[in-house]
């Protein structure tokens, strides 16, 4: 009995030297864990003095984001972080941070935040589109999905090539019916790259006259500009304002609107869809929506049908029209530009036959002009907002999972480092000393790494045979009376031009 009674306070106290050594070892890791989190928070991107609640958003203009950014570049360099509430923001500029994010540690950055805003349009979770998703399994099958069906229905391809052609043409019909007279190209630039998107989701144009075409066109113009300022801004990083009863149906009534639009032609679509003819890519979305729960779990579900088709529209319309309307200001403002781009069209094409994507190579002017647009135009200064995938380091700086984090593309476009003239229209940025067509590593409109605009070649053929089209037909020349037109641009998520009138000669 006595060795009994021995043994279990032997054990006692055995036991309760493990349990104070345990207790040791759980303070000590706490405490190490602790030490190594405040080392690599003291790496964390300096940034401007923080208010109570409402953190640095005084310190952004967010009409005009990119200006912001740009003054606080040169105070805290090219990495510094900002707070919205109590959202921990990270910008990066100029081209070497931008790339090393993006291309190197591209999974590092690879996420997106929860845009709040978006919910009421049905964006949430398996229900993201493509845009906007958070990174993961899903965001990876609709990408796919997208890429490998824009392709197929031609992207790079001459089915689609034709399509662009004709569709130039309805374009110059449209522009030849003005007769001369002064005119603002906005719409007709819109309608028609807005049809190319059409035929690719719905298998079909509209004419430039349609009543449901306008409305479509001036819903798109009207959600985008919800999206711009301070207040959109503020319900991302307090979404509980966005759960009050009757908030988004009066803030973002053109968004509502919008979706509400495209689930009637969604329905109608569905009604006429045959399984064994495939009209475009809503048909096949629809397929694979049949192969039931699997494809439903990897998002192939209506809601994200909407999704896909929304971001379509926002991915592959407003970001080339827009383009366009630069390229046609920038002829206006350059004239002696505008005659070597149409001297070159008539040496390689003609005035007659249709331009095609083989001409490309035999036009580096051309193809200089376009970038520079690009370039210059600076149609998306901040991009899409990214955020933290796992924690990581960037230049010696510590960007903990979860932070979102913005790509100031316009810091890459305009890079001082990069550009030999970064602050003008200069396309020779673009040719080599023979005059070849050179594409320097700073360009970057599209965005790059895993978040790339998957849009991208569908933009880049739009654009070379929109502009040799136009320009091959006519002379675009400012209108009588009017000043000169601005050149500072709107933003509403593009930079846009402001409104201006032309007139187009024929040649």
């Amino acid at each position: 009995m006595a060795l009994l009674l021995w043994l279990g306070s032997q054990l006692s106290s055995i036991w309760s030297n493990i349990s104070i050594l345990g207790v040791f070892l759980t303070v000590f890791a706490l405490l190490l864990d602790f030490l190594k989190r405040r080392k690599k928070w003291s790496r964390y991107p300096p940034g401007p003095a923080s208010l109570p609640f409402i953190g640095t958003m005084f310190s952004i203009d967010f009409h005009n984001p990119h200006h912001s950014f740009g003054q606080l570049q040169k105070k805290f360099g090219n990495i510094f972080s900002l707070q919205n509430c109590w959202t921990n923001l990270v910008v990066l500029n100029g081209y070497k941070t931008v790339k090393e994010a993006l291309v190197h540690k591209s999974e590092d950055f690879a996420d997106r935040p929860h845009f709040a805003i978006y919910e009421h349009m049905g964006y949430g979770k398996n229900s993201e589109g493509i845009v906007v998703a958070r990174y993961g399994h899903v965001w990876k099958e609709i990408r796919r999905f997208a890429l490998s069906t824009l392709r197929d229905f031609g992207m790079g391809k001459k089915s689609l090539e034709e399509r662009v052609v004709e569709e130039a043409g309805f374009l110059c019909s449209e522009i030849k019916s003005k007769e001369g007279k002064s005119f603002d190209i906005h719409v007709l630039i819109n309608n028609a790259v807005c049809n190319m998107i059409c035929n690719i989701v719905f298998g079909d144009r509209f004419d430039y006259g349609d009543k449901t075409f306008k409305k479509l066109s001036q819903l798109f113009q009207n959600s985008l500009n919800e999206e711009t300022g301070f207040l959109p801004q503020l319900l991302n990083v307090v979404p509980i304002l966005v759960h009050i009863p009757g908030v988004p149906q009066k803030i973002f009534r053109a968004q509502k609107e919008l979706m509400d639009f495209i689930d009637v032609v969604l329905d109608k679509h569905m009604k006429t869809w045959d399984p064994a003819y495939t009209r475009d890519i809503t048909d096949v979305f629809l397929q694979e929506m049949e192969k039931g729960k699997a494809a439903e779990e990897n998002g192939f579900h209506y809601n994200n049908l909407r999704m896909v088709t929304m971001d379509l529209f926002t991915a592959g319309s407003e970001t080339t029209s827009t383009t366009l309307r630069w390229a046609l200001l920038y002829m206006l403002l350059h004239p002696e530009i505008q005659s070597k781009v149409q001297a070159e069209i008539d040496g390689v094409i003609g005035r007659e036959r249709p331009p095609t994507m083989k001409d490309q190579a035999s036009m580096p002017y051309t193809n200089a002009v376009i970038h520079e647009v690009q370039r210059y135009g600076d149609i998306v200064p901040v991009g899409v907002p990214h955020m933290t995938y796992r924690d990581t380091e960037l230049q010696g700086f510590f960007i903990p999972k979860g932070t979102t984090v913005i790509t100031n593309l316009s810091s890459v476009l305009k890079d001082e480092t990069m550009w030999e003239k970064p602050n003008e229209f200069y396309p020779e940025h673009f040719l080599d000393a023979k005059g070849q067509f050179v594409k320097p590593e700073a360009f970057l409109p599209f965005s790059a790494g895993r978040r790339a605009c998957p849009g991208e070649q569908l933009a880049r053929m739009e654009l070379f045979l929109f502009f040799t089209t136009l320009l091959q037909k006519f002379t675009f020349v400012l209108a009588e009376g009017q000043p000169r037109p601005r050149v500072d641009g709107h933003f509403a998520l593009t930079r846009s031009p402001h409104p201006y009138l032309l007139q187009a000669l024929p040649r």
